[in-house]
Order: C-alpha cells, then structure tokens, then sequence
C-alpha cells in the first residue's frame, strides 16, 4: 500500500469522525448539513482508497459520483448558514439543473476518459468556488459585524480546504502529486466544522489560531525531518536524521511559535488588534498622568485613531452631585450631562456590572416582547429608556468606571454605527481594562489633590503659629495705645482729623484680628463637641439669632421638612455655618428678594462614598440656602472655595473655605446650584447620626466646580 492509498484511507477515517462528532452535537439542519458534507468527504476518500487497492471500476465510479455530490451538499450548507430571504438562492437552482448531467457522466460507460474527467472537476470546484464567493458577498452585506466577521472567517476557512482538496483531486485527471493537500483538507475541514458549530466567535478563534499554529509547527517539523534524512543517505540512518531534526527544532520552536501567533492574530483579529494597540499606548499614557482632562484627551484620542469606533464619551460623576458630567468625547454630539435621577437604572446596572451592551440589551427585550411580559422585561425596558438620555451612543456599550471602594466613578460609552453587534466580547474586554486605567487615574487625582491640601494645609498652619506670634501681640499693643489716645479727654485732643485717624486704625486692627483668626479657624478647624441633634432647632434658633439682621425689603421663609434625621455634629459649628451662607444670601438681594432656608429628608447613594456591600441608600439630611439673587457668574465660580477669595471690599475670603471645612469634618459636603441672573443654592448635606462618619467621608475635591458662589 503506497504512501497515497494509507494517506486516502487515514483521511478518510478523520473525515467520518468528524461527521459523527456534528451529529452528537446536534440534530438542527445545519448540523445535518454539515454533517452530510464532511461523510462525503469522508466517502470519497475511502473510495479512492479502495479504488487505490484493488483497482475495481465500481470504486471508480464512486469517486466520482461522491465528488458530483460535494457541492450540493456544500450550497446547501451556505444557504442554511446565511439563509435568503424568500426564495431559494439562483446558484442553488443551477446547481440541482447540472446533477442529473453530471451523474449521467459518472455512469457513462466511458468514464474514465479526460473529458468527462475535467468536466465533473469544473462543475465540481466551480460550484464549490461559486458557492463562497456567494457567501462572501452577503454576508458584507449583512449590517452585523459579528456575522461579517463569522462569514469572512468562514469564507477563508472553506476557501483554503478548496484549495488543497483541488490539490489533492488533481490525481483524478491524471496529476501524480503529494498527498499533502488531503491531509490539510481534513485539517481546514475540521476548522470548518468548528466554526459552524461554536457560538462565541473568541473561542472559535482561540482553536482556530492553535489548529493553525501547530499545523504549521508539524510541516516544519517534518520538512526538517525530511531535509535530514535527505543529507544522511536515506531511511537506514533515520534514527539520526530524527534527532538531529528533533534538536534543531526544540532550538527554533519558541520563536517560530511566536512569529506564527503574531501574524495569524493580525490576520484573523485585525480590528481586534488595532483596539488592543490603541488601548495599550492609552494605559501606557495614562500611568504618568495625574490630571483628569488630560487623562480624558488621552483616552480620546486613542479610541478616535484606533478607527475602531465612530464615537466614543467619557462621563464622570459631578462630585458635588448624582449627575454625571461629559469629560470628553468624539463623534456625534454626546450630551453634556448624564441626569442621575432619570439614568438611575442604567447608573444602577452598571454599578453592579462592568459592562452593558445595550444593542444586546435591546435584541433580548425584543424577544421577550414576543415570549410574554416579565417582570425581568420591564427592568430591561426601563433600563433601555435610560439609554435614551446618551442620543446617538444609545446602542453602543456602556463601560463602568469603578472607584476603590466600588463606587461609580464614570461611564466610558463607545459606538459603531456602521454595522450591527459592533463590538465583539473580547473587544469590550480591552475596553473594561481601559476602564480600570481610567479609575486609578481619577483615584491617583484626588490623592494628590489630598496631598496638595494637606501641604497647604500645613504651610498654612506654620503660617497661622508665625501669624499668632507676630502679628496678634503687635496688634494687640497697636490696639491698646490708639484706645489709650480716644480715651483723652476732648480739651486735651482738639484736633477732628486726629480722632477720625485714631477711629480708622482701631477699625483696621479689628479686620486684621479678625482675619488672623479666620486664618486660625481654617488651618486648624476645631472639631467642637459632635453628638446627635435636631437639624430644625438649630435653622430656628440661628434665624432668631440673626432677625435683627434681615432688611425691609428682604423676605425671608422657612419650609422646614417634618422627617429629616438627626445628624451627629456640633451644633455650635452648624449654626456657623448656616450664618455664613444666610449672611452671604442677604447680601445677594440687598435691593429686594427673598431668601428661603429649607430642611428635608434626602435619600441617596452619594458620589464618593461607600455604603457597604448591601449598596442600600442611606437617609441624609439636606439644608439648602436659596436667593433670587443675581447667581454667581462663571470666572468667579470658579474660586468658590478657593481661601482668600473674594468679591467683597471688607470680605476676608475665608467664610465658605471655613464651612466647606467644617461641614466635611462632620462628614458631610456643600453643594451649589447657581447660574448667572439666575439665583444661588447652596445646599449642606450631612449624614445621619446612625452612620459611621469613617465610612462616609467623601474624598474632597478642593477646586470647586462651576456654578457656585465667592465666599465672605
């Protein structure tokens, strides 16, 4: 038996195997389909083993009649994998009109003569070769990338078995050729089977890439083989042949493995690849940054040049806030501010998740539209309603940003509206990696905006010590002599202007004993006497303390809610507080208004702040400080709570640096809603007496966002 026939009857055996494996693993029609391709296969090679053998006209005849019925089967299995709509296919049509022909030629008396040969060879590969350029183009198509990208997969795979088992059918017109094609036939047949019968496209290219990679590997070693055989004189010296071919092997094994891995995955995973390197030089970019704009242009820009998507948006959560803010963003126009309150479902999924595909999303509540209405069906439908507020991103994926204690810091959405299924499980992978990037640079960011804090914080106190030694006792002389010189009688100081000079350093001595104590209270707040109290007492008797304050002309109102929780501060230092934001409210409707001071319950998981494994919302209590006054305009907006900042021609610019301090000690946070002509809120929210404080300290931006109000 010649090398030939056993390669023929091994082929054979591989071929039938791979059928029964199709059938065990489904009865669907393409199954059945696929299935009945590789058994003819599979025949037709045992026939032209036993043709090979024993030389019989029946076994001829076999081969041949196998060979006619190779693309019928295959048409039909292109139909079943990408079916048209309507009628059946015109290819098909023509190909069931050329096999009552083509079987007539194979019962010819006369069959073996070279005509009859080469017409069943080109209606054979004619067909098959017919049948994928067919596929080819319908599935390019298809507005599915998953499916481009399965039918271009299987487009490659079928046109290379094509390829060898054309090879290997050349001895059937008289071609005497190495039986190498039908063993890489069997090989790429298998191929095909896999990438039928297998759903997720990353596993079918995990074993495709290996099948490829230790196919090549096995040539390589057998032409190595081969080659020292060769120079040795012959099979006598095989022995040494092997391990001589077996030493050079093991030495280029690693790197020729790599090379083959490296160009394969550029082959098959060429959009894959171009998203990886993109994400790569991001991460790669992104460890030496420590600004959050800067991170967002960085992130950007590499998503646009990776050509991967046709838009992409960064979200990050307003820290003052439950909204989330756009950082960046390319393509379409995205929206500028994700609203908490109406995103919530989609917010809430992602805090739990990683990543929502919402096309996917919307394909699964489409199906269970038709099933019947659950009640998983309508948190999806609630959830693709909150989709609704990204626009144009509202079918591409939706990558959540995790701070350290798994709180959603952010929402990195990108979209391919070219096709459909745009993004492929491994693709949203690379995303959800960038994703964590991008949460360590926006904790790195705050970290060092701590650190900046406390470095001035302690600059600040040496200066406050220096300030109480060199400032305050020489103050305190100024103070004590120009009271001295007032306290002369009038017959003794004659003279007005002198008077009126003394009044003015008395009043200067004053502002600046005031100031170093400002400068004292800011660096080293007091943390006064913490303990549960009634947040409504307090607004009451701080608006009695400041009655005799108001003007005419200002009305000021109370809506005190009935269910706010206690909170544990000092009652002393949120009356302070409290002061200092009405006194400010005063001030910005001097020419007439209204100034509304208002308690409630406020129910929420806010940003920055961890809430335990159970994730459930805790009851805040809110005072919020409303006028109808001018609003804060954008420049000044900007310095809100910036020390020494201020508007004012006697102000010190320490008042609302103090409160944002004090409160945030409490482990609360001010929050402000202002736009210019358009009025200012400033809103205290701390937490109830039931938390533990520890736990709920949020991580303090000290720049302040726009929109909010110069301090005192």
């Amino acid at each position: 038996m010649d090398l030939r026939t056993q390669t023929s009857l091994f082929c054979g055996a591989l071929a039938l195997a791979i059928a029964v494996s199709i059938v065990l693993r489904g009865r669907r029609r393409l199954h059945v389909l696929l299935a009945a391709f590789a058994a003819d296969m599979g025949l037709w090679y045992l026939a032209q083993w036993l043709y090979q053998w024993v030389r019989a006209d029946v076994w001829a005849r076999s081969t041949a009649l196998l060979a006619i019925l190779l693309p019928q089967f295959a048409l039909h299995l292109f139909e079943a994998l990408l079916p048209h709509a309507g009628r059946r296919s015109g290819l098909v049509r023509i190909a069931w009109a050329l096999l009552v022909p083509m079987l007539l030629l194979a019962l010819f008396p006369r069959h073996n003569h070279a005509l009859v040969r080469t017409a069943i060879f080109l209606y054979v590969f004619g067909l098959l070769a017919a049948g994928l350029w067919t596929l080819a183009l319908r599935g390019e198509r298809s507005g599915s990338r998953a499916l481009q990208r399965r039918v271009r997969l299987l487009v490659l795979i079928g046109t290379l078995s094509v390829a060898f088992s054309l090879a290997d059918f050349l001895w059937f017109v008289g071609a005497r050729l190495p039986p190498v094609g039908a063993a890489l036939s069997i090989v790429f047949l298998f191929a095909l089977a896999e990438s039928v019968v297998r759903e997720r496209l990353v596993d079918l290219y995990d074993i495709l890439v290996q099948l490829f990679v230790s196919t090549v590997l096995a040539f390589c070693l057998a032409g190595i083989f081969y080659v020292f055989v060769e120079l040795f004189g012959g099979f006598e010296t095989t022995y040494l042949g092997a391990i001589l071919g077996a030493i050079v092997f093991l030495l280029i094994f690693e790197p020729l493995r790599e090379k083959v891995e490296h160009y394969t995955h550029q082959a098959l995973f060429r959009e894959r690849v171009d998203l990886e390197r993109a994400t790569v030089r991001a991460r790669s970019q992104l460890v030496h940054v420590l600004q959050v704009d800067a991170m967002a242009h960085v992130v950007m820009s590499e998503l646009e040049a990776s050509r991967r998507a046709t838009g992409a948006a960064l979200y990050l959560r307003d820290p003052s806030g439950s909204d989330f803010d756009l950082g960046a963003s390319f393509g379409p126009p995205a929206p500028a501010v994700l609203d908490g309150a109406t995103a919530r479902p989609l917010l809430d999924r992602l805090s739990s998740s990683s990543s929502i595909v919402l096309e996917d999303v919307a394909f699964e509540m489409a199906e269970r539209r038709r099933s019947g209405w659950t009640q998983a069906s309508e948190a999806g439908e609630r959830l693709l309603a909150a989709a609704e507020l990204l626009g144009p991103f509202k079918t591409g994926v939706c990558v959540s940003i995790h701070g350290e204690h798994q709180d959603l810091l952010g929402v990195l959405v990108a979209v391919d509206d070219r096709v459909r299924d745009a993004f492929s499980p491994d693709e949203v992978n690379l995303l959800e990696s960038l994703a964590v990037q991008i949460a360590v640079v926006i904790e790195n960011s705050r970290q060092y905006r701590r650190m900046q804090e406390r470095d001035r914080l302690a600059a600040l106190g040496q200066l406050a010590a220096g300030l109480a030694h060199e400032v305050k006792n020489p103050l305190g002389a100024i103070k004590g002599a120009a009271q001295l010189l007032c306290e002369t009688p009038d017959d003794e100081v004659t003279d007005p202007a002198t008077r009126e000079f003394l009044g003015i350093i008395l009043e200067e001595v004053e502002r600046l004993d005031r100031v170093v104590g400002s400068v004292l209270d800011y660096a080293k707040p007091a943390r006064g006497d913490p303990s549960p109290i009634d947040v409504n007492a307090v607004v009451r008797r701080t608006l009695q303390v400041m009655a005799p304050a108001h003007q005419s002309n200002v009305v000021v109102k109370t809506e005190l809610g009935e269910d706010v929780p206690r909170v544990r501060a000092d009652a002393e230092q949120i009356r302070q507080v409290l002061m200092n934001l009405v006194t400010n409210a005063l001030q910005a409707v001097t020419g007439g208004g209204t100034v509304t001071i208002c308690t409630r319950r406020r129910s929420e998981r806010a940003p920055g702040y961890a809430t335990g494994s159970s994730g459930h919302e805790l009851d805040w209590a809110e005072i919020s400080v409303s006028d109808d006054g001018p609003g804060i305009a954008p420049e000044v907006a900007e310095h809100i709570f910036v020390p020494f900042f201020t508007t004012k021609h006697k102000g010190t610019g320490l008042g609302l640096a103090i409160s944002q301090r004090m409160v945030e000690e409490m482990g609360g946070r001010i929050e402000v809603i202002s736009a210019a002509r358009a009025g200012a809120t400033f809103a205290i929210v701390l937490p109830p007496a039931t938390a533990h404080p520890a736990s709920l300290r949020p991580s303090r931006l000290p720049v302040p966002e726009s929109g909010q109000r110069a301090s005192e």
